[in-house]
């Protein structure tokens, strides 16, 4: 069965995957002549050289989710990939690095049961996955980074509760280098949906000063809304137009020494 991939015209107005620049597309992993690696509701683009996703888009349906277990689902690399541009369990064993999901396990469980269960397992492919701290999301602001998709639709009267979201790790050049991966210590994501007919994206930078003794001990997590501007120059990426055109941020950002963490959902200007 072929994977469908990110729906662009899922939010009923054109919202499409990010584009590499010629850097990110030179250190892509090409499958059948693409960079672009469709799963069940969700697709990604891998760097051959960091071994982790530099961005992954998937689709929510609100209305069609389905709770479903995680239990007896292995960690298993792409066989599609190969194997030497993902990193696997040789990163997470005896230590504090949790296997993070970049797609949502949760976020993805929705439509038909067949549907739901194979993006379910699909979730579970290392190509999704980056190290992550055992306490990540309840030590970022009493976990709000991995409440954001849900706040949108909780806290915004979204059309047909439909959102997508891109998200993946910054790529630094001086990231800590563990069992010879190079750790990210950032994260962004953008979440789009349209309210009232409207189109809207708000982005987010997960970011943190970074003193990793040996044990990998790693300071608090801070969010920060920002730009889809800002965070391309972080990355080797650039977002659709229609997504810059629709930028919740407020054109007063402050200068990124000034700007303040965001401290709970309320903050968020959707």
């Amino acid at each position: 069965m072929t994977s469908a991939g990110f729906d662009s015209k899922f939010l009923g107005t054109t919202a499409g995957i990010p584009v590499l620049t010629d850097s990110g597309a030179a250190d892509a992993v090409e499958l059948d002549g693409s960079t672009t690696i469709d799963y069940t509701h969700f697709s990604l683009a891998m760097s051959k050289s960091r071994k982790f996703a530099s961005w992954v888009a998937w689709n929510i349906d609100g209305g069609e989710m389905k709770a479903l277990s995680r239990t007896g689902i292995p960690f298993v690399k792409d066989p599609r990939v190969p194997a030497e541009f993902q990193t696997g369990d040789e990163l997470y064993r005896d230590n504090r690095l949790d296997r993070g999901h970049l797609a949502r396990r949760a976020d993805l469980c929705w439509g038909t049961k067949a549907e739901a269960q194979k993006a379910n397992k699909d979730s579970f492919f290392f190509t999704n996955i980056t190290p992550q701290m055992d306490d990540f999301n309840q030590s970022t602001k009493e976990g709000l980074w991995g409440r954001l998709e849900d706040a949108v639709l909780a806290d915004v009267d979204v059309d047909n509760l439909k959102v997508s979201v891109y998200g993946g790790p910054v790529f630094n050049a001086d990231d800590r280098v563990f069992r010879s991966v190079a750790i990210p210590r950032e994260f962004y994501k953008a979440i789009a949906f349209v309210v009232d007919g409207e189109l809207r994206c708000s982005a987010f930078l997960l970011t943190q000063n970074i003193v990793l003794a040996e044990a990998l001990d790693l300071d608090e997590f801070r969010v920060f809304q920002v730009s889809l501007t800002e965070l391309e120059k972080r990355l080797s990426l650039t977002f659709p137009a229609e997504l810059h055109a629709a930028d919740t941020a407020s054109v007063q950002l402050l200068e990124e020494a000034e700007r303040k963490p965001l401290g709970s959902l309320d903050d968020i200007q959707w």
